[in-house]
């Protein structure tokens, strides 16, 4: 993979000193950034997340990344962890080499036009330079992912129309949808963990939606499995791809979907203990990496901790049970918010409330095992932060977003 170039020790200090203020106005930037990006290049459109921009997640998430760089940039490599995990995502979408000279044109007008007088010639001219640095590796590591993704056995590039082979509910909100090429050639092998970007053409709608969902069942069928969460309320107001997938989307219809992405996957090579611990439908990945350990490592020490509002919204309860009978060192969890309908005697399966710190450490039993989390984000944030409070280190400590990174 391609390094990172040192700037001069001039630029460095330039852009250091406007880490402050990028703290604080960093948002503003990205949201005059992107409104201006799309006004210019509403082509942009057919990749981005509609609803990310309505929400600002995507603007808080490049402003998190922006702001990052400014810190980070006498150390860059501090950031390549990130720089790969985003990376993974630009190429499951399909973001090219061209597209790098327009984001850099727009983010340093945007910068210009929110810091005023302040940001100098010299500022703006240290900023074009980091991010021509930043950008070439970025497509370094997108064209390595790109090489790959088409030349694995049963890879392709860009999307490939798949056919809906069977749709099943998994629970008031959560519908599997096995999804089988149309070309009927062989799959690729992916990583438990991965997830694969679905488009869509929506009847009435100008642009083309994507969307991201991990593969929710083990590598080597002859099918992928996705698992959609039906988005309504006013915390997703949107959900035009989630209920479009779940009321127009039948066994027969077909989608377009990218080859498989992401650098959140379980090492089925690992002896350590692993913990999943996953809040609502964060428990997509971990279904894929349970199925995928049956085979593999079905002797590992795993614990399943799963969190879910009430049974009617509890989806894979019976491939969880299922995966205890086949592994042979394997304990189970959940806990509800409300419990009707559960047998909450059984206190070693069923658990009333949320998953606390007391929780964890009554279950973990060491703290040197490995955990993987998905979630939403305030749910991330509670549980990394218990965990480290009892004694687990960052690098054990795993976890995916459903959308933009936003800061924990």
């Amino acid at each position: 993979m391609r390094e990172f170039h040192m700037l001069s020790q001039q630029n460095i200090d330039i852009i250091k000193s406007t880490a402050p203020v990028l703290a604080v106005k960093g948002t503003e930037i990205t949201t005059v950034f992107y409104k201006n990006l799309f006004k210019n290049h509403p082509e942009l459109l057919h990749i981005f997340n509609h609803t990310n921009q309505e929400q600002g997640r995507q603007q808080t998430a490049l402003a998190n990344v922006v702001y990052a760089a400014a810190v980070h940039i006498d150390q860059l490599e501090a950031l390549l962890p990130a720089v790969k995990q985003i990376a993974q995502k630009h190429r499951s979408l399909q973001v090219k080499p061209e597209h790098y000279p327009i984001v850099g044109e727009h983010l340093l007008q945007a910068i210009k036009k929110v810091l005023g007088d302040a940001a100098t010639d010299e500022i703006l001219h240290a900023w074009g330079e980091a991010y021509g640095i930043i950008a070439d590796v970025f497509i370094s590591v997108e064209k390595d992912l790109y090489k790959s993704a088409a030349e694995k056995d049963g890879g392709w590039d860009g999307f490939k129309n798949f056919t809906v082979a069977d749709k099943v509910k998994e629970s008031d909100v959560i519908t599997s949808f096995y999804l089988k090429p149309t070309d009927r050639q062989p799959l690729p092998d992916f990583k438990p963990g991965q997830y694969v970007t679905v488009r869509l053409q929506i009847e009435g709608e100008e642009y083309l939606f994507n969307r991201q969902y991990s593969l929710s069942d083990a590598p080597g069928r002859d099918y992928f499995r996705i698992s959609v969460k039906r988005e309504t309320g006013s915390e997703n107001p949107d959900g035009k791809v989630s209920n479009f997938l779940h009321d127009q989307i039948n066994v027969g219809d077909q989608i377009e979907l990218t080859a498989p992405a992401g650098e959140f996957t379980l090492d089925l090579d690992g002896k350590e203990p692993v913990y999943f611990i996953s809040g609502g439908v964060g428990i997509t990945p971990f279904i894929s990496m349970l199925n995928s350990m049956k085979t593999v490592s079905p002797e590992r020490e795993t614990v399943f901790i799963h969190s879910a509002k009430n049974k009617l919204v509890h989806a894979f309860s019976d491939e969880v049970q299922k995966a205890e009978k086949e592994l042979t060192n394997f304990k189970s969890y959940c806990f509800y918010g409300d419990a009707a309908g559960v047998d909450m005697a059984n206190e070693d399966l069923y658990r009333h409330g949320r998953i606390t710190k007391s929780h964890l450490r009554e279950i973990v039993k060491a703290a040197n095992s490995q955990f993987y989390l998905c979630g939403p984000a305030s749910f991330l944030k509670s549980m990394i932060n218990a965990l480290k409070e009892i004694g687990v280190e960052d690098s054990n400590i795993h976890y995916e977003f459903f959308g933009p990174s936003l800061e924990l």
